[in-house]
């Protein structure tokens, strides 16, 4: 949390960070902080088969990627990440991967739904903890591509 509470200072966001019983689920996250679940940024992170990388997508809680749409989007074919990849690159553990704060560059895009509203959520380095910020700002400090790669 400290990583992601730095990653936001340095992008000249001001945000609260907020616990939650739990938000290991974009529903936990969404009815913890009063929200529409598709105002849930979700961290989805799948393993690049050729690359070895783990590749993050970012989508609204109620999407569900679609693998074959992800694997075009990344330009190469895409595999379950296990929580040793994840965690090396990110620095967080399944559930709590925040969109900014990873230990390593990971490449990144955003389904497009999100920036539909005023204000999103999200993980902020543990399953118990998100921030909010506005979605206009989430592909600037993430690096993320808006992409269709949603079902």
């Amino acid at each position: 949390m400290k990583r992601v509470r730095q990653a936001l200072a340095e992008a000249g966001i001001e945000t609260e960070i907020l616990e939650l019983g739990t938000a290991r689920t974009a529903r936990e996250a969404a009815d913890g902080v009063g929200c529409h679940v598709d105002q849930i940024a979700k961290s989805i992170i799948f393993a690049g088969v050729e690359s070895g990388e783990a590749l993050l997508f970012l989508t609204a809680g109620g999407n569900r990627v679609d693998d074959a749409r992800a694997s075009a989007v990344a330009g190469e074919p895409l595999a379950k990440a296990d929580a040793a990849l994840i965690r090396a690159q990110t620095g967080f553990a399944i559930g709590g991967v925040a969109p900014v704060g990873h230990l390593n560059p990971i490449r990144a895009w955003i389904d497009p739904r999100l920036l539909a509203f005023d204000r999103i959520w999200a993980a902020a380095g543990t399953p118990h903890h998100v921030f909010g910020l506005d979605p206009r700002d989430l592909p600037r400090i993430s690096s993320a591509q808006p992409a269709d790669f949603v079902q």
